[in-house]
């Protein structure tokens, strides 16, 4: 007896392997199963007992939009009109008086048309361009510039953020400084023109108005040096704005030809 239970058992264990190798499948067999479910599945599946709190996924962190700025670098020669469509007021060549690449800070759109800041045109009055104009190359800045007259202050931001903060100096009583929308027109070093400039000069789109009785410096608006620290954060200058040459040096590293500086009461 013993004999043929060890005989079955070994012949068990010879052919069980040989049909585990084999496939069958029934008419109405539905095919492997699905795989099992985890248990953390089952529970994240599961719901929630009455009172209990399942905790919420963090929320995701927004990006800072981006404020950039439109600019517009002139390659050549390239007419300004008074309106869309309007008149030419006046030509501008790839280079300033000054020598720096023409660059136009765009403040205004209509259709085709773009509206630019610039010295040919009163302050606050925009020149138009066409925006296809094969002489534009069209770029766009992050950077800008906010001057707050009543707190002599002047901000430098980024993306919309202030990155910077420029204690200045502003227009004596009489010559006040102009208040708008303007746009950094060249980077030039103050030595060259004299040192009441300090380090560096920053020249800006705008004209002074209402300069001083015998003034002779020109009525071109900047954020410049100064020789007379000790005015700066107060009402000093014929209209610009005074600030510390380490204050300068970064404004010169950072500030590219084209930046629009709001200046405002």
């Amino acid at each position: 007896m013993r004999t043929r239970v060890a005989l079955l058992l070994a012949l068990g264990a010879l052919t069980l392997p040989a049909l585990s190798q084999a496939t069958f499948s029934a008419p109405d067999d539905p095919g492997p199963a699905a795989p099992a479910q985890s248990l953390a599945a089952k529970v994240a599946a599961a719901p929630a007992a009455s009172g209990e709190r399942r905790p919420r996924p963090k929320p995701k962190k927004r990006q800072p939009r981006r404020s950039l700025f439109p600019i517009a670098r002139v390659r050549a020669s390239v007419a300004l009109r008074s309106r869309p469509r309007g008149r030419v007021a006046a030509r501008v060549q790839p280079y300033t008086e000054f020598g720096s690449p023409r660059v136009l800070s765009v403040a205004g759109r209509r259709g085709r048309w773009l509206g630019v800041v610039t010295t040919e045109r009163p302050n606050n009055k925009l020149a138009w361009v066409r925006r296809d104009h094969r002489a534009l190359r069209p770029a766009r800045l992050g950077y800008s510039l906010h001057a707050d007259l009543s707190k002599r202050l002047l901000q430098l931001r980024r993306d919309g953020q202030v990155v910077k903060r420029v204690r200045v100096s502003i227009g004596r009583p009489g010559s006040p400084t102009p208040t708008g929308r303007f746009a950094v027109t060249d980077k030039l070093r103050g030595t060259d023109y004299g040192s009441y400039y300090g380090c560096c000069i920053l020249a800006l789109s705008g004209k002074q108005p209402h300069l001083p009785p015998g003034w002779t410096g020109g009525n071109r608006l900047a954020i410049h040096g100064t020789n007379a620290p000790g005015t700066i954060g107060y009402p000093a200058s014929a209209g610009c704005l005074r600030a510390g040459d380490s204050d300068l040096h970064v404004l010169m590293r950072r500030v590219k030809l084209g930046t629009p500086v709001f200046i405002r009461p």
